[in-house]
């Protein structure tokens, strides 16, 4: 039930005297010097990630200032208050097996915490889409501040930035073509300054896929972490955060079945990561509406590649932000956009779109005619090796094995591909298909982002830059080639890929969305009878029990079953 009161009034401790619960409320919060008229004004949240083990959110401690100034311009009180904040690089054993922590975290302290509405200051991958199903649960206003994406940098006459970079440099001294005074040489320069990853890699995915869904002030994807501008953004965040609760406008209210299926275009025109389906499925789950695959998919055959950015092209971060960011890239896809969907400006999306500034010529946004990529970003798989389904994101990949039919070599755990990948007599070929399984939500557990399989040692230094992958894990948005991901169920609870076995033949054929077994349906039935789920699914206490039990599949966003809304009531998208 939705709080009628407002400020300090807001969601009262409850001893059973409501006069004396914020008479004792009041009391505690005049000892961190605030006066009357402080505590009579309007209260908005700040959800505050900063972590010394985050460096995509170093920028944070400004940020908060910054939104505390707008709040405070506006006549607000500013509150800030501490969440879980998650690393990529620093959680074990992967970010994505604690963002449904995280969701819950903001969800209960937006509902335990007294506030008007909320900005929420994110940016590293899980933190954004964590953010976003918890306001979509709670439904209080609220408003989405990124930190923004690094700078980048150089290394000898080389421009780099995190990630893309990193795994082409890795993937350079495992083929021995760069040694190791090089490689840590390397290491000090790919993350030049603060900011999220400056690709569009999963950070930078859902922060222009929020600012399609109307969550975000028009301009708030692109701008980098470390500039001024960043800045002045988040000052205008705080002041419009008090705007959104003064005419309550809610996430509900936003995040719509039209709007989701804006954001899914932009995802296929930026050329985003593949977890941005997982994670919008996620955050549409919490309101009730199922995202529909196979109508993703069609999307693809009118919505190109318009951006020339790594890991798809040649250009970086801050290259799409001096292109003007957001605006050229929904200004090409206006005529496929739901325009009258309501953003946190209290416009429609049509109307942000005719405000922004005009073109100018650039060279990393391209034409609807003149795409980078024209058959869509994202594939989505069937076939009896894809089960319920599985992703490809085919701008990444090789071209001549978008078509491939080539020997399993299978992987039965993380620890298993770890231990064998690099032996010198593994058996296998640059058509080798590599299948790396009980990786997905609760095989590895988290679903890690492992599905970017390096190529094995043997052939890596032989030159082989690309072979085709499949696993029931994530790959890295930074990442590329022709890989599988997300096949659903997964190897764990008896999905396809557990029935595999090395020496099978695999066949995939992207353009026609398939992803095949080719072993007779009888022996697939045979090993099916046979087969006996790994231990590793067992957990007895905690968190991991509470996930374990409660994770969903990738289709439906590993988010936890008792969080999302069920029945569904719509369907995006839904054109």
């Amino acid at each position: 039930m939705i709080d009628q009161q407002k400020g300090m009034k807001r969601g009262l401790t409850r001893y059973g005297d409501e006069a004396f619960s914020l008479y004792l409320r009041k009391a505690f919060i005049k000892a961190m010097g605030y006066s009357d008229d402080a505590l009579a004004r309007p209260v908005i949240g700040i959800a505050n990630t900063y972590s010394d083990y985050n460096a995509c959110h170093a920028n944070v401690p400004k940020l908060v200032e910054a939104v505390k100034r707008g709040v405070m311009l506006a006549g607000g009180l500013p509150m800030e208050f501490p969440t879980i904040s998650l690393h990529e690089a620093f959680a074990f054993p992967t970010s994505m097996y604690f963002r449904n922590l995280m969701a819950m975290d903001t969800e209960e302290m937006i509902g335990a915490l007294p506030m008007d509405a909320c900005v929420l200051i994110g940016g590293c991958d899980k933190t954004v889409p964590a953010q976003l199903m918890a306001v979509a649960s709670a439904d209080v206003p609220a408003i989405q501040l990124v930190t923004g994406p690094m700078l980048s940098g150089t290394v000898g006459d080389q421009r780099v930035g995190a990630c893309t970079d990193c795994r082409r440099f890795w993937g350079d001294y495992r083929g021995g073509r760069i040694n190791d005074a090089e490689i840590n040489e390397i290491e000090g320069k790919l993350v030049p300054t603060a900011g999220t990853c400056g690709v569009m890699g999963t950070a930078s995915t859902m922060a222009c896929m929020t600012e399609a869904l109307g969550m975000m002030l028009p301009g708030g994807a692109t701008i980098p972490a470390v500039a001024a501008d960043r800045l002045r953004h988040a000052e205008m965040v705080g002041a419009r955060a008090m705007a959104l609760a003064a005419d309550q406008i809610r996430p509900s209210q936003i995040m719509t079945p039209k709007s989701f299926e804006n954001a899914l275009r932009v995802l296929l025109a930026i050329g985003g990561s593949t977890n941005g389906i997982i994670h919008l499925t996620a955050m549409a789950g919490r309101l009730g509406i199922e995202v529909d695959l196979p109508a993703f998919d069609a999307l693809g055959a009118d919505t190109p590649v318009l951006v020339d950015l790594k890991p798809n092209g040649q250009f970086y971060m801050d290259d799409l932000h001096r292109a003007g960011g957001m605006a050229p890239i929904l200004r090409a896809l206006k005529p496929l956009l739901h325009l009258d969907c309501v953003t946190v400006t209290g416009r429609t999306l049509g109307e942000e779109i005719d405000a922004m500034p005009a073109a100018f010529p650039q060279m990393v946004v391209r034409s609807l005619d003149d795409p980078i990529h024209a058959g869509g970003g994202i594939a989505f798989l069937r076939g009896n090796l894809a089960g319920d389904g599985a992703i490809i994101k085919q701008s990444a990949c090789s071209f001549d094995l978008l078509t491939h039919q080539g020997p399993a070599l299978v992987f039965d755990s993380l620890e298993d591909l770890a231990n064998r990948i690099d032996m010198a007599d593994l058996d296998v070929t640059k058509d080798s298909v590599l299948i790396l399984r009980n990786a997905g939500p609760k095989g590895a557990p988290g679903m890690p982002e492992a599905g970017y399989i390096p190529i094995p040692k043997k052939l890596a230094t032989a030159g082989v830059k690309d072979m085709v992958r499949i696993s029931d894990c994530r790959m890295s948005g930074t990442a590329f080639g022709t890989i599988v991901l997300h096949a659903s169920p997964e190897a764990a609870i008896g999905g396809p890929l557990a029935l595999v076995e090395t020496g099978d033949q695999i066949w995939l054929d992207v353009p026609n969305r398939r992803l095949e077994l080719l072993v007779p349906d009888d022996e697939i039935e045979s090993r099916r009878a046979t087969w006996q789920p790994p231990a590793t699914v067992k957990a007895d206490r905690g968190y991991k029990k509470l996930y374990m039990d409660q994770v969903n599949q990738a289709g439906e966003g590993v988010d936890f079953d008792f969080m999302t809304k069920r029945p569904f009531a719509a369907k995006t998208p839904i054109s």
